[in-house]
Order: structure tokens, then C-alpha cells, then sequence
């Protein structure tokens, strides 16, 4: 994993790695944390398991994946919530969390009253237009 420079980022990345391990038992390779006045996004990286990569193969399965992830977040992101509380000091008003199959990227969004656009960008991209 990166090292990271930002303490409170740091300190997000320990809980958010804790908490996938203790909701579904496999680590992400790596966790993004993005802060600024008003949203925290965290991404996390190749985090599906091998089964769940298999499922996601086909659109039905995919579906499955994203479902499960909603429902899962949905049910047990609050310590979550409150950990972030304690480290940034701010209250988390609304979050959300997609899926996406095809790399596998978890992507977590706490926000307060913002309207949150996520965007997953290729690694490598063509020259040109």
C-alpha cells in the first residue's frame, strides 16, 4: 500500500480496511481517501473477491454484485460513519457507495448536501482524440 502523507487520510484508510475486512472478510489492494470541506471519497481498490469477480462476468451477475454491496453498506456503515465523525470532526449527513464489477473498485461517498459525481478513469489512455 501507499504511504500516505496526510495523517487523517491515513488514519480513514486503517478504518475503511478494518471495516471491509470485518463486513466481508478480503482487503482491497489499496484505498484512495479524497477530502475536502464538504466530501470524503474513498475508493477501494481491486476489493471484490475472486468469487464475486466471477459472478461479475455477466450483466446478471454484475447486477448481484452491486446489489449486495448497497444492501451490505447500507446495513452496516454506520460504525463506519461514526469512525469518520471522530476523525474529521464533521457529522456525515448522507452516503453512498457503488460498485464497479469490471475493475472491482468500491467506491464510498460521504457527503453533506453535496450532489456527488464519481468518475473511474482508465489507467492508461489513448493519445489523441
Amino acid at each position: 500500500m501507499d504511504k500516505i502523507a496526510n495523517p487523517v487520510a491515513k488514519e480513514i484508510v486503517d478504518v475503511v480496511n478494518a471495516f471491509q475486512m470485518s463486513t466481508t472478510g478480503h482487503a482491497p489492494k489499496a484505498v484512495s481517501v479524497v477530502l475536502s470541506e464538504e466530501t470524503l471519497v474513498i475508493t477501494l481498490h481491486e476489493a471484490l473477491t475472486p468469487a464475486e469477480k466471477a459472478l461479475a462476468k455477466s450483466s446478471e451477475g454484475a447486477a448481484q454484485v452491486q446489489e449486495f454491496h448497497r444492501q451490505l453498506f447500507a446495513s452496516s456503515s454506520e460504525p463506519l460513519r461514526q469512525a469518520i465523525k471522530r476523525i474529521t470532526g464533521r457529522q456525515v449527513r448522507e452516503s453512498t457507495v457503488e460498485v464497479e464489477p469490471a475493475t472491482g473498485a468500491i467506491v464510498h461517498a460521504f457527503t453533506n448536501g453535496t450532489i456527488v459525481q464519481v468518475f473511474s478513469l482508465a489507467l492508461e489512455s489513448p493519445l489523441g482524440n
